[in-house]
């Protein structure tokens, strides 16, 4: 197979930085650690924003972040096995809210339910 020239090539496979990031991070008891999320497939990726306003329009202004390099984000993730970097993602899904307490029963309730007709699924 010949190989193309990056004039030819629509995606040459050499990576370019991104230049300096805005990385969001999270507090941990050494410091702040780079926060990791997900591909729409699963797959974990770091993240990183061209501009603070990019980032606070995405995860909120509360987000705390810090600037770091493309080759320095990558080089921090590689040791966890996150070889993906994500520039300027367009959506986050919320965080999962607590689940709820399950609710209480006591001995008349459990009395209750185990006499009630069993219900029929199908």
């Amino acid at each position: 197979m010949e190989e193309l020239l990056y004039g030819e090539d629509p995606e040459p496979s050499d990576r370019f930085p991104a230049g300096p990031l805005y990385v969001p991070v999270r507090p941990g008891p050494s410091g702040c650690a780079a926060r990791l999320f997900r591909t729409p497939l699963g797959d974990r990726t770091a993240v990183g924003f061209t501009s603070e306003r990019r980032l606070v329009v995405t995860l909120g202004a509360g987000q705390a972040w810090i600037r770091l390099a493309e080759p320095a984000l990558r080089a921090l993730t590689a040791p966890l096995g996150v070889t993906s970097v994500t520039i300027d993602p367009l959506f986050t899904a919320p965080a999962p809210a607590p689940a709820p307490a399950p609710a209480q029963v006591g001995p008349a309730g459990l009395e209750a339910a185990l006499a009630a007709p069993a219900q029929r699924i199908g």
